[in-house]
């Protein structure tokens, strides 16, 4: 206990700090906001990829029909990012939520602008004017970083004229709503001037620049690396053991990371790539079907013991916990346990989802199951998540069964030891009870 008091006391102001950044915060709550439209989009992908002989060549007259609500959904997740994220951060500083989300999405269009751009035909034949076309890829998952970073510089600009005075005042009497209009006449002429000239004078591209500066880190994060997937789960399970929400701390840093590798893997699987040729095995779907079945710790196996458990308090609390695991959900026995600064607890906590990430890493390298390229909603249960994301291949939902096995290896043997801790202390109470009872009478 004493180990984890100290680690609390050196963790807690570093995840204070992170949680409490109001860019960072922007950024989690911008990208929590879209994703309804990423959740919707997806449920396209499943639908033009269902596993029904003959289902293929029925559909494929409406092919192109049927990929456009994935394209306007999932295909423009960064423009969408940009205004969310952008009207969280104006929301912090007291700005006008709407005209910070607008300038967030101005920002982030004159950014992925083509330079040069000639005139030209569109596919009906129509002219094309040179300079009056948008590209949609840099609009996806590879423009995403672009628009968190046009989406900040956008909003600090606006609080900057806004702090300094610089901005056109309306007489008293006028609506609010044409005021505010004026007040950001100015901030939209700089944000323009800030990312028009670099882009159309000096051929400067923000999204080039950041895909190679973070490269390294979305490699070591969502790519292919077991070292990064094992310190991912390490660091969301010890925060969590220390009763620090690690999704809210590590969130939004790792979930632009998480976001763009399941959206990448989508826009590959839908033009046509094989599920097992997707390059990002690591992501956020990744863990949430196998690492973390029951969400954090994997805790559906320790629930699912609870229900045989001699413990009078540990059968009653797996009553309540098992149905919101089963759905993804687990604060009941996080705090109910509770898990939150138990050692005996903390180990199994956090190795068996680093083991599951382990096993499920190697079946997939070696090209036994496929990688996820769908964004279902969290709470589908393991077996049924397993197989809408992987197209669905038999083996992944297998996997979730080899998980949850090799889960309940693991906890076992912790459980036993807390029970017996739980029944002698539920005994010790009955006595005390019988006691206090005999006294009275």
């Amino acid at each position: 206990m004493k180990t984890l008091d100290n680690l609390e006391m050196k963790l807690l102001p570093i995840a204070n700090a992170i949680g409490n950044q109001r860019h960072l915060q922007a950024i989690r709550n911008g990208l929590i906001s879209i994703l309804p439209l990423t959740i919707v989009g997806s449920f396209f992908t499943i639908l033009l990829n269902l596993p029904i002989p003959g289902y293929s060549e029925m559909i494929a007259p409406y092919l192109a029909a049927l990929d456009v609500p994935f394209r306007f959904t999932v295909g423009l997740m960064s423009l969408y990012a940009a205004f969310t994220i952008g009207s969280y951060l104006g929301n912090t500083y007291k700005l006008d939520k709407i005209t910070s989300g607008f300038l967030s999405m101005l920002a982030t269009l004159l950014m992925v602008m083509p330079v040069n751009l000639q005139e030209g035909v569109d596919i009906a034949g129509n002219a094309v004017a040179g300079g009056r076309y948008i590209p949609i890829t840099p609009l996806g998952s590879q423009g995403l970083f672009g628009a968190i970073v046009a989406a900040l510089i956008s909003v600090e600009i606006y609080r900057f004229t806004k702090e300094k005075k610089l901005e056109i005042k309306m007489p008293e009497g006028v609506p609010p709503v044409v005021g505010e209009s004026f007040v950001a006449l100015l901030p939209t002429l700089l944000v323009i001037l800030v990312f028009w000239i670099p882009r159309h004078f000096f051929n400067f591209n923000l999204n080039d620049l950041l895909s190679v500066a973070i490269s390294p880190l979305k490699v070591f994060l969502t790519g292919n690396n077991l070292f990064g997937g094992i310190i991912t789960q390490f660091m969301i399970c010890l925060f969590w053991a220390l009763g620090i929400h690690g999704h809210a701390v590590l969130g939004p840093i790792i979930r632009p990371f998480w976001d763009q590798a399941i959206i990448e893997n989508a826009e590959l699987f839908q033009n046509g790539t094989s599920a097992f040729q997707l390059p990002n095995i690591f992501t956020e779907q990744f863990y949430q079907w196998y690492a973390q079945m029951g969400e954090t710790g994997a805790t559906l196996a320790f629930v699912f013991l609870f229900l045989f458990s001699k413990s009078k308090y540990l059968k009653q609390l797996g009553k309540l916990s098992i149905l919101p695991g089963i759905f993804n959900i687990n604060e009941p026995v996080i705090f109910g346990t509770p898990i939150v600064m138990n050692p005996l607890l903390a180990i199994p906590f956090i190795l068996v989802p680093i083991v599951n990430t382990i096993l499920v890493y190697i079946v997939t390298a070696l090209g036994w199951m496929p990688k996820m390229m769908v964004k279902p909603p969290f709470s589908i249960p393991a077996p049924l998540g397993a197989l809408i994301t992987s197209n669905w291949n038999w083996v992944a939902c297998v996997m979730v069964f080899v998980c949850f096995a090799v889960s309940l290896a693991i906890y076992y043997p912790f459980f036993k030891m807390f029970e017996k801790i739980q029944v002698e202390q539920e005994q010790q109470v009955e006595q005390d009870e019988s006691v206090t009872a005999s006294e009275g009478m």
